[in-house]
C-alpha cells in the first residue's frame, strides 16, 4: 500500500510541475501575441494617427515675413526701402533648463546675462519671447552657428530711408514691425504692406530647428509706390529752406513746387525735420509736415484772386483805376492801412504796391458772395484730396456770416486760413489759364480732370499783372530770375495770438509761377515767425523762391524767355534791392 501511495505522489508532483510550467508558457505566449498585435496596430492600422501626433509635438508652422513695397520718386529713385534683418527669440520653457545657453546668448548679443535670466524667470510659462530685434547680420550668424537650445531666429525687415531728413515729414516712418505710422507710409499702408507667408519646420526636443518641411503659403510683398516727387528738386528745396530758416531764425517753414499742367507735387519740403533712420530722434514736434498740416492766414498772396474775381464779374477792367488816398480807410470800426498814400492805382498797380485799401474797395464792390465763390472754387477751406493723414482743410467761413469788415479782410488775406499746398494749387489754377488741377503726391501717367475757375483771358491777364511785383518798383525784386519772366506775390502776415494780431511776429509767404510767358512751375515758400530782423516776404521768402525756382528751371531744362521780352527789372536776376511794402491790417505786402 505504501508503494502504491508513493507512485501516486510522484506522478502528482510531476503533473503539478508541468501544469505550472504550462500556465507560465501560456502567459508568455499570450503576452507575445498581445505585443505583436499592438505592434501591428501601431505600425499599420494606427500609423497615420501616431505620426500626426508626433508631428504635432515637433512640427511648427512658422511665419514668413513679407517686406513692404518700395517708395520711389517719379524717376524710380528709392525713397524708402525694406532691408532684410533678423529677430532673436527664445522659448523660456526650454532655455530655463540651460542657464549656460542663456549666458552664451547674452554674450553674443552684448546683453546683460543676469537681466536676460530674470526675463526668462519672470515668464516661465511663455513659449515665445523676443530677445533682440533687427540685429546686425554678424550677430544673427553667430547666434545661428551657436545652435543653442530654445533659441530661434525670425526673419524680419527694417525700413530704411536713403534721403533721411530731406523727405521725412512727407514720407513719415514705419515702426519696428514694418507698419506705417505717419505720412505717406501710413496713408498708403494697405498698398505698401505685404501678406506674410507660412512654412512648416521640424524641431527637436530642445526646440531647435532641424528640418525645413516646405512652404505652405508663399509671402506676398507689398506693392511699390511711385510718388510725384523729383528727388533732385526735393534736395534743392529742402536745402534752401533749412538755410533760410537758419539765417532768419524762423520757427518753421515749408516749400511746395508743383507742375502746372499735371498738378503733381514735384517737391514738398518741411523743416524742422528728423532722421527716420534713427528712431531716437523722432519727436512729435519735428514730425509735422508743415506744408500740409499747418494752416495760416495767407495775407496779400490772395490779392491776385480778388483781382481775378473782379475781372470775371464784368464790373472791372484791367485799365480801371482806384483812388487809395489818403492811405488809410475806416471799415466797420477797423482802420485799413497801406504802407503809404499810393493815390490812384490801376489793377496792376494794386498788385505791384500790394494795396489793402484797393483790395477792400474791389471786394466791397463785387460782393462777399462773389469773393467767397472764387476762393471756394480754388479749393480754399477744403481738403485737397492728396490723402495725407492729418491734412488741414484750412478755414473759410460762409459768406453770409461776413460783416463788412470781414469782406474787406478776406480781400487781402485775413479771416481765412490755408496750407502751403492749397495756396500752390490756387496759383496753379491761375497759371493753367484758369483751370483748377487737383494736386497729387503720386506720379500721374495720364492728364487729370480739371475744372474751370476763371476764363483763360482773365487768368493770363492776372499772371501778366503779377510780373510787376517782381520788378524794381514791386514788393519782391529779389524773386527775379535772369532770363525768365516771373509772376508772383508777397504776403507778410501778422501772426494771430491770444491777445490779437502781433506787432512783432510775422509769417512771410511768397507764391509765384515761372516762366510767366508760358507757366510750367508754381512755387510757394512759407516761413513762420522769422526773428533775425527781417520780416517782410520780399526779404525773407522771395530770395528762397528765386533760388529754388531758378534751380528747378535749370534742372528741368525749361527754355528761358527771350530776354528782349523781359521787363527791365527781371534781367538783373534779383540783384536790385527790394523796396518794402508795409503794414496793413497786419500785412506788409
Amino acid at each position: 500500500m505504501k508503494a502504491l501511495w508513493g507512485i501516486v505522489t510522484h506522478w502528482a508532483a510531476w503533473l503539478g510541475v508541468r501544469w505550472r510550467a504550462g500556465i507560465v508558457l501560456m502567459v508568455f505566449a499570450a503576452a507575445a501575441v498581445l505585443l505583436l498585435a499592438r505592434a501591428v496596430q501601431l505600425q499599420v492600422t494606427e500609423r497615420d494617427f501616431y505620426a500626426e501626433q508626433g508631428g504635432d509635438r515637433h512640427q511648427r508652422v512658422q511665419t514668413i515675413a513679407a517686406h513692404r513695397g518700395m517708395i520711389t520718386d517719379r524717376h524710380g529713385e528709392p525713397l524708402a526701402i525694406s532691408v532684410a534683418m533678423h529677430a532673436i527669440w527664445i522659448d523660456p520653457q526650454v532655455i530655463k533648463a540651460h542657464p549656460e545657453a542663456i549666458r552664451h546668448l547674452a554674450g553674443l548679443l552684448e546683453l546683460s546675462a543676469d537681466q536676460l535670466i530674470r526675463r526668462v524667470q519672470d515668464r516661465p510659462s511663455r513659449r515665445f519671447l523676443y530677445v533682440a530685434r533687427q540685429v546686425r547680420p554678424s550677430q544673427a550668424k553667430a547666434v545661428r552657428d551657436a545652435n543653442l537650445p530654445g533659441v530661434g531666429l525670425k526673419r524680419e525687415y527694417k525700413r530704411f530711408y536713403p534721403t533721411a531728413d530731406v523727405t521725412a515729414p512727407l514720407l513719415g516712418f514705419a515702426n519696428i514691425d514694418d507698419e506705417g505710422l505717419a505720412g505717406v507710409e501710413l496713408s498708403f499702408e494697405q498698398l505698401l504692406s505685404g501678406t506674410p507667408g507660412k512654412r512648416r519646420i521640424l524641431k527637436d526636443g530642445d526646440d531647435r530647428e532641424i528640418a525645413d518641411l516646405g512652404v505652405i503659403q508663399a509671402a506676398r510683398p507689398g506693392q511699390d509706390l511711385a510718388l510725384s516727387i523729383d528727388r533732385r528738386l526735393q534736395y534743392l528745396a529742402y536745402r534752401e529752406l533749412v538755410q533760410s530758416i537758419d539765417e532768419n531764425k524762423a520757427l518753421a517753414g515749408s516749400i511746395v513746387l508743383m507742375n502746372v499742367s499735371t498738378g503733381e507735387v514735384l517737391a514738398m519740403a518741411s523743416a524742422p525735420s528728423f532722421n527716420p533712420n534713427n528712431r531716437a530722434s523722432i519727436e512729435p514736434d519735428v514730425t509735422r509736415n508743415h506744408a500740409l498740416v499747418d494752416q495760416f492766414e495767407p495775407g496779400s498772396t490772395v490779392k491776385p484772386f480778388t483781382i481775378a474775381a473782379a475781372l470775371e464779374s464784368g464790373r472791372w477792367a484791367a485799365t480801371d483805376t482806384i483812388d487809395t488816398a489818403p492811405g488809410y480807410r475806416r471799415v466797420g470800426g477797423f482802420t485799413i492801412h497801406d504802407h503809404r498814400n499810393y493815390g490812384e492805382l490801376d489793377l496792376t498797380g494794386v498788385l505791384e504796391k500790394s494795396s489793402n485799401i484797393a483790395a477792400s474797395l474791389i471786394a466791397e464792390d463785387i460782393g462777399a458772395q462773389t469773393l467767397w465763390n472764387t476762393y471756394r472754387d480754388l479749393g480754399l477751406g477744403q481738403i485737397t484730396g492728396v490723402g495725407f493723414p492729418g491734412e488741414a482743410s484750412g478755414s473759410l467761413s460762409l459768406w453770409r456770416d461776413w460783416r463788412v469788415a470781414d469782406t474787406a479782410a478776406h480781400s487781402y488775406g485775413y479771416g481765412l486760413s490755408l496750407t502751403s499746398l492749397q495756396l500752390a494749387s490756387a496759383y496753379v489754377a491761375l497759371a493753367n489759364q484758369g483751370r483748377y488741377v487737383p494736386p497729387s503726391l503720386l506720379r500721374r501717367d495720364s492728364p487729370p480732370e480739371t475744372r474751370r475757375v476763371f476764363h483763360a483771358e482773365t487768368a493770363d491777364r492776372v499772371v501778366g499783372m503779377l510780373r510787376s511785383v517782381v520788378s524794381p518798383t514791386g514788393t519782391a525784386p529779389k524773386a527775379a530770375i535772369t532770363g525768365f519772366q516771373v509772376a508772383g506775390k508777397t504776403g507778410t502776415v501778422r501772426r494771430l495770438g491770444k491777445e490779437g494780431y502781433s506787432k512783432t511776429d510775422y509769417n512771410t509767404v511768397f507764391a509765384g509761377v515761372a516762366p510767366a510767358s508760358d507757366p510750367r512751375l508754381a512755387l510757394v515758400v512759407a516761413l513762420h515767425r522769422p526773428t533775425a530782423g527781417k520780416v517782410y516776404a520780399g526779404d525773407v521768402s522771395a530770395p528762397v523762391f528765386q533760388r529754388v525756382m531758378s534751380g528747378a528751371l535749370r534742372m528741368l531744362n525749361i527754355r528761358p524767355d527771350d530776354l528782349r521780352d523781359l521787363p527791365a527789372g527781371q534781367i538783373a536776376g534779383g540783384a536790385v534791392p527790394a523796396s518794402m511794402s508795409p503794414i496793413d491790417h497786419g500785412e506788409a505786402g
